[in-house]
């Protein structure tokens, strides 16, 4: 069973939207959210001088889907580190589109080069895993040489990093889809309800039959990557389906490439069939009782 932690927030600009300053129990790490509009105000932080890892935060206009960049920045001899680099990020124009920034440093500046090319390396392969945020690094950062002990302590922090950046407001290490927990149940109780997958099947006249998965999150609801959607759409779809529709992560079938979530059911099923549609009662669990029979039955 997982313990529980005691995180320490602090509110550097006395505002829940500016400056976050977060510390955990037991931990020598310090990490830091800061607005992009208040970058200029960390001038006088000494630890933001250190080396440390960063990440870039924004929207893709395209896909409304979140973007995040990930670096590493080094103490310069001149006492420049994370804050100088995340300075050189905001006057560059290709990286106009963050708007704030979470960096993670340490209390006692023990972060060298090994340590910061390792963390590096590891957030950016598991927020790839996740494929919450479109990650714009363009490329694959070096792990470097570490041994196997600098391993274990990093992977320690990587944990506590984990437990942060939830906390500061981005799922960006959490999977969409628990897949471990994804399974072919019909009979469950009401506190496993997120691991039962759900169904839509439909033949729409001159393209054949759809198939699609999904399961209900404590995001919203979730069309699993293998489902295939349909190739055309009509106006009884909101516009914001039809751009997600016309942007789809599919293959020349009609097959999803990968998990995408929804904020709802009936997106979900529109988003599948392209026509307007009841997600309570489009999607099915295996033995074919609607979600809403399936959800009050369970609630």
């Amino acid at each position: 069973m997982a313990r529980g932690k005691s995180i320490n927030l602090f509110l550097m600009d006395g505002d829940a939207n500016g400056r976050i300053k977060c510390t955990l129990a037991n931990w020598t790490g310090i990490a830091y959210k800061i607005p992009r509009t208040e970058l200029d105000k960390c001038k006088d932080r000494d630890d933001l001088k250190q080396s440390g890892v960063y990440f870039l935060f924004g929207m893709s206009d395209q896909t409304e889907k979140g973007i995040v960049y990930i670096g590493q920045a080094g103490a310069r001899k001149n006492g420049e580190g994370i804050l100088n680099r995340l300075q050189e990020h905001k006057r560059n124009p290709e990286k106009d589109y963050w708007t704030e920034a979470i960096v993670f440093t340490t209390s006692n500046n023990s972060f060298g080069p090994t340590e910061i090319s390792y963390l590096e390396n590891r957030f950016c392969k598991l927020a790839i895993e996740s494929n919450r945020y479109e990650v714009k690094n363009g490329n694959d950062p070096t792990q470097g040489n570490i041994t196997e002990e600098k391993e274990s302590e990093m992977e320690e922090f990587v944990d506590y990093a984990k437990v942060i950046m939830g906390t500061l407001g981005h799922k960006l290490f959490v999977p969409l889809i628990n897949k471990s927990n994804f399974q072919n149940s019909t009979s469950i109780a009401m506190d496993m309800m997120e691991t039962i997958p759900l169904y839509l099947v439909r033949t729409i006249k001159r393209i054949g039959k759809v198939e699609a998965s999904g399961i209900q999150t404590s995001d919203g609801f979730v069309v699993c990557r293998g489902s295939r959607i349909s190739s055309q759409d009509d106006n009884t779809i909101p516009a914001v389906i039809k751009e997600r529709r016309r942007n789809a992560p599919i293959d020349e079938q009609g097959i999803l490439q990968e998990d995408i979530l929804f904020s709802s059911p009936s997106y979900a099923a529109m988003y599948v069939i392209g026509k307007s549609a009841n997600g309570l009662t489009s999607w099915r669990t295996a033995d074919g009782r609607d979600l809403k029979s399936f959800e009050k039955e369970n609630g």
